[in-house]
């Protein structure tokens, strides 16, 4: 085989056949072909597209590159969690504990901040000592032992998915799903899971903004999952607004306390209740996805979500004085809270905004290498829906810089649509995906 005939062959719109696929991977990961030609091949899928075939070949090649973890001396079926990203998602944080609790361990590896989402990474970090690097045996161990750990991807997981991406960043491939499905999957199988939830977000705060690419990549994710053997589920779920109230890292742990002792907010845990059902119908605790929801909420009723998050962060080192005591969290020199500048219904809220926002006060990174303000953030008082009157407070700016605040207020306040007649709220989950297809939800 021939680099050059497989780059036609796709960029011609035919289908490539695994061994062409494994052939581009090993070869671009042992350094035999060289970067123009895997850019010219990922451009032509970026171009032309895959099949679910192609696209779990490609998943398979990249997870061949690098080692896998075993998982089966825990002796049960082990689920885990994926989501799109967007703007206070933190129902992860939420939803690994209090599945666990069930006896369904969640063996989950997490990513940090990208672009204007934040990282799962990030604000567990917020929590002084928390150890996100954890070994492969101590992640291992720590599953086995407590039923939980949420740490960041070892060097030796998928080392195809890392030469591929840093070359996707430079050649404009980037938002290709297949490739992005790929990147994703290799990971999560390395990693060892029997099964998987996907949470694809769509909206204007989402990396999939359409429903039509949020059900391309959910079907994508669901079909790459079961051509590899494991059960899989997914959901689509709205990102045109921010997930609960809080955005940014130690804002947000204070928040997934709450939710765990009862008091989230309802889009929050409407979305954790659901993958939670979906999580232990997989792992077998539960008979239906309601039975797993009614289990899961007599746990966080019971406190057990919190009890298992608080044994998760002691065992990963974390200060669990903080969890007991939310208000040890450092907070922002400056809370600035934004008024409306007329009075309506908000009609929307650009979310791509106020995650671009919340990094500009020190939530986020502009380089890899940046210093993240953990007490940095936002804490939203009007979501859609709500009305509000002029010189409301439409949210609060949580930040230690000074410069460029009235700058960001401003901004703030474009980033609200005000309208004078009521509006409802938009749905909180839109769609459910399976191997039998797409549906909506209810």
């Amino acid at each position: 085989m021939r680099p050059y005939w497989i780059i036609m062959k796709k960029r011609d719109g035919k289908a490539l056949s695994s061994e062409e696929i494994i052939f581009m991977i090993d070869g671009y990961t042992k350094g035999t072909i060289p970067d123009y030609q895997m850019a010219a091949w990922m451009m032509a899928i970026f171009i032309q597209g895959m099949s679910s075939e192609e696209s779990a070949a490609l998943t398979q090649a990249m997870l061949d590159s690098g080692d896998r973890i075993d998982l089966s001396s825990i002796g049960k079926i082990t689920v885990d969690k994926h989501s799109t990203g967007g703007v206070g998602d933190k129902v992860s944080l939420i939803l690994a504990p209090l599945v666990a609790s069930l006896g369904v361990p969640v063996p989950m590896m997490s990513g940090r901040g990208l672009g204007h989402t934040g990282g799962t990474l990030d604000k567990l970090e917020a929590i002084p000592g928390f150890r996100v690097d954890l070994s492969e045996e101590e992640f291992i161990r720590q599953v086995k032992e407590i039923g939980v750990a949420i740490i960041g991807q070892t060097k030796s997981l998928a080392p195809a998915d890392k030469k591929m991406y840093a070359l996707r960043d430079v050649t404009a491939t980037v938002d290709s799903i297949p490739l992005i499905a790929g990147s994703i999957m290799s990971k999560k199988l390395a990693a060892g899971p029997d099964a998987f939830v996907f949470d694809v977000k769509t909206g204007n705060g989402a990396f999939m903004r359409t429903m039509e690419s949020a059900e391309e990549m959910a079907r994508t994710l669901v079909d790459i999952a079961i051509l590899s053997g494991r059960q899989a589920n997914a959901l689509i779920t709205d990102m045109n607004q921010p997930l609960g109230y809080c955005a940014g890292n130690a804002l947000e742990i204070r928040e997934t306390i709450a939710c765990l002792k009862g008091e989230g907010p309802r889009d929050l845990m409407t979305v954790v209740m659901e993958i939670a059902g979906m999580m232990l119908l997989m792992g077998g605790r539960s008979s239906s996805i309601e039975e797993g929801k009614t289990l899961a909420q007599l746990a966080l009723d019971e406190g057990k979500g919190l009890a298992k998050f608080k044994e998760m962060v002691a065992t990963q080192g974390g200060d669990t004085a903080y969890i007991d005591n939310p208000d040890l969290f450092p907070e922002a020199g400056m809370k600035i809270p934004v008024p409306a500048d007329r009075a309506g219904y908000i009609h929307g809220i650009n979310t791509l905004e106020m995650g671009i926002i919340c990094g500009a006060l020190g939530a986020g990174r502009e380089k890899v290498d940046d210093e993240i303000d953990m007490s940095a953030g936002i804490v939203f008082l009007k979501k859609v829906g709500d009305r509000v009157v002029a010189g409301e407070s439409l949210l609060t700016l949580h930040t230690n810089r000074e410069d460029s605040i009235e700058e960001i207020a401003d901004r703030v306040v474009q980033a609200y649509k005000i309208e004078d007649s009521p509006c409802q709220p938009y749905p909180i989950i839109y769609k459910v995906v399976d191997q039998d297809g797409i549906r909506d939800y209810r």
